[in-house]
Order: C-alpha cells, then structure tokens, then sequence
C-alpha cells in the first residue's frame, strides 16, 4: 500500500510505464479541462525558432502546441523517468515527422538542457515529483532571463468541496498517475520569481502557473 504522495522516482518510473499505453483515458477520468493544454503553452510565449524544455514530457500530449508555437526552426526538450511514456512520444515523433525534439530518459533533478530554454513548462508532471521544489530551481537556473515557467497541474477544490472531496481524490492519485493534489506549486514558483501569474479552471481544481524570470 502507497503510505503518501509523492513516491519515489523508481517506483513512479514504474507504475507510469505500466501506465503509457492508457495514459489518454486518464483525461477522461479526471476531467481534464478541453484546451487547458493550447493554454498553458499559448502563456509559455515563445515565438518561431526558440527554444522549450518539457519536464515530465510523457507521452507527447502537448507536442502538437509546442510544434505550432516554435515552428520547425525551434526546439523541444522533453525529458521523463519512464521509458514506456517517452517510447509513446518518440512514435508520435516519427509518424508526425518532427525531427526538432530530443527526448532523454533521466531524473529531471539531475537533467541540464544542452541549450539555455527559452521556456520550460511542466504539464500534469508537477505534482508526481518527490523532490520537486529542488527540480523546479534546478531547471530554472537554466532558464533564459526574461523567460517564462508555467506549471499546468491539478490540485483539490477550495473550500469546502476540496475537503470533501479529499478522500476520494486521494484515493484515486495513489491508484493511478501518483500525483500529490497538496502540492504548493503556485507558492513555490512565487518563491523564485515576483512576475507571477496564474489561472484555473474547473472551480480551482487545475491551475495554471506562470512565472518570468527577471533580465538579468
């Protein structure tokens, strides 16, 4: 039995490879919000030819968005724990035919773009990750200045409904993608930046983080 949220990065590495093949159906079951993804990365900002790291990329479910956003003279940086998401995403890769995304299979607290990014974004990854505080300073140290962070992930409702329905939400985290719904990433990305904004939808329980990194 999973004791508490987030797990280790073996044992998630795990249970999301076991994962990659169903891992659309789990929009459905948690009612992800229709274009919160064409969201998060329309507020990235990057424009053609730059340069976007995805941390926890998965499957590839936002590479249609990124592709449109920097063009092929861009780049993609996805990088993920589990080798049975990201042999998902290479597939999707070759039948699209990008050849502008490098994929690597590695523990992001650990991972250095081999270019600055020019923008990172976390997509439902965020609140999966044990040591994520030091995972998001990490990767944004290598952000460019005047770059931004954005954080799309899922957390309890407020008030009330949030604590109703805490148990069951719980439940069915630590039975499927792991993710812990008591994540603070708005406050933690506060902690590194002062150029913050944010958005939600679906009463609170997906939340849009951004965060700019001051010229330097």
């Amino acid at each position: 039995m999973i004791e508490s949220l987030p797990c280790e990065p073996e044992f998630l590495r795990s249970r999301y490879d076991r994962l990659a093949r169903w891992y659309v159906l789990f929009e459905w079951l948690f009612w992800l919000p229709p274009g919160i993804r064409e969201r998060a990365v329309q507020l990235l900002g990057v424009r053609h030819g730059q340069r976007v790291l995805e941390v926890g990329c998965g499957t590839g479910r936002n590479l249609p968005w990124l592709q449109a956003a920097i063009g092929p003279a861009g780049h993609i940086y996805g990088v993920d724990l589990s080798e049975g998401m990201l042999s998902r995403c290479r597939a999707l890769c070759d039948h699209r035919g990008w050849t502008n995304v490098t994929l690597v299979r590695e523990d992001a607290l650990s991972y250095t773009c081999p270019e600055r990014p020019d923008a990172i974004l976390f997509s439902l990854s965020y609140a999966t990750m044990l040591h994520r505080v030091r995972i998001l300073e990490a990767v944004w140290s290598q952000l460019r200045s005047d770059g931004r962070l954005v954080i799309m992930e899922a957390r309890l409702m407020r008030g009330i409904a949030g604590r109703l329905q805490r148990p069951i939400v719980v439940s069915l985290m630590k039975a499927t993608v792991l993710g812990d719904p008591d994540h603070e990433a708005l406050k933690d990305l506060r902690a590194l930046t002062e150029q913050v904004h944010f958005e939600d939808r679906l009463l609170g329980s997906y939340i849009i983080c951004v965060g700019t990194k001051s010229a330097q």
